[in-house]
């Protein structure tokens, strides 16, 4: 690899910025892609299927070519609010999908190192713990105390920051309640629909460990319609 586009890699990681290595494996030419940006012209025949692999997050040979991608994409920033039983199984599948996890919980007799290992915690209230944190387009809220005073904050924090997955524990009539309130605060229909709940997806399981499963599956197929 030349020493110019090493640089380059290094600097994108640097900025966080999510990019692709594209590589010709006949001749050994290789360059970066980043999306919606021009590509090398050795390269642009390939463009759609180099957005579409990106776009997929798929690594390896492009299917008909001989052109090899490996994609750089910024990690999933999940934000769990809550501490709650249901958490600690949820934090377990996440870890092993190699999202970026951080609980905020006011309540530090649920939030502690004891509970949760070598996870972040953030000991306040979501609207102070989002001041300090950063998220991005790469976000995911799932709210879990059912409790307004913690979850609302965060829910409000999520649709005005454009979270690609925003989804909230509770009943139907819980949420319809959660919902009025968020039309109180000034939120649209459009906004408020983006919010998943009851969150998960119906397996049909009531257990903790079920319902963390039903969570990070709806999680997992909301990060591939990005």
């Amino acid at each position: 690899m030349k020493k110019e586009l090493l640089n380059t890699i290094i600097e994108k990681k640097r900025k966080k910025i999510e990019f692709s290595i594209i590589t010709n494996l006949e001749n050994g030419e290789a360059c970066i892609f980043e999306k919606n940006k021009s590509i090398s012209k050795n390269f642009e025949k390939y463009k759609e299927k180099i957005n579409f692999c990106f776009d997929k997050k798929k690594n390896g040979i492009i299917e008909g070519t001989n052109i090899f991608i490996e994609n750089y994409i910024l990690p999933i920033k999940v934000f769990i609010v809550g501490a709650v039983h249901i958490a600690q199984y949820l934090i377990n599948f996440a870890k092993d999908l190699n999202f970026e996890i951080t609980v905020i919980d006011p309540r530090g007799y649920f939030a502690s190192k004891q509970r949760f290992p070598n996870i972040k915690i953030v000991n306040k209230w979501p609207k102070e713990a989002f001041e300090e944190l950063k998220a991005d387009k790469n976000s995911a809220l799932i709210a879990l105390t059912h409790d307004p005073k913690i979850d609302d904050p965060a829910l409000q924090y999520g649709l005005k920051n454009n979270f690609f997955y925003i989804g909230a524990l509770g009943s139907k009539k819980t949420h319809e309640n959660r919902c009025q309130r968020l039309k109180e605060a000034k939120f649209s229909d459009e906004q408020i629909n983006k919010i998943f709940g009851p969150i998960g997806i119906k397996l049909g399981g009531r257990s903790a460990p079920e319902i963390a499963l039903s969570i990070i599956s709806q999680l997992v197929s909301e990060v591939y319609k990005k």
